[in-house]
């Protein structure tokens, strides 16, 4: 007995999540801060893709938001790569590729203040 074929869905893309360390600013808010984690949902509304989880974005020590990642913009440095902490060129710019096959041109923008490592 043979079983049927399995296609895989078209138009579906995984979900590419943000790095800790990354950037960010809060679309609507203009709060600027660094990704540190994502903490998980049993029940509530606004949540990223994979149906469970916001991201943490630090603020200010110790300021924390619960943000998705609709709501945020993906910061630039100067070289036009996502600014991270700790992080050296090579890996910055291959986080930047992925996510930029994932948001689209409008959710990355040019950092106002100096980046910092």
């Amino acid at each position: 007995m043979s079983s049927p074929a399995t296609t895989p869905l078209k138009n579906a893309s995984p979900w590419v999540r943000i790095p800790d360390g990354t950037r960010v600013k809060h679309r609507h808010e203009g709060h600027e801060g660094v990704i540190d984690g994502l903490t998980e949902f049993v029940s509530g509304p606004n949540r990223n893709p994979d149906g469970k989880t916001q991201y943490r974005m630090n603020i200010g020590t110790p300021t924390r938001q619960l943000v998705t990642e609709n709501d945020l913009c993906i910061l630039l440095g100067g070289d036009d790569l996502v600014i991270m902490v700790r992080q050296k060129e090579p890996y910055r710019r291959n986080v930047t590729e992925q996510l930029r096959g994932r948001f689209a041109a409008d959710r990355f923008m040019k950092s106002v203040r100096p980046q910092r490592d």
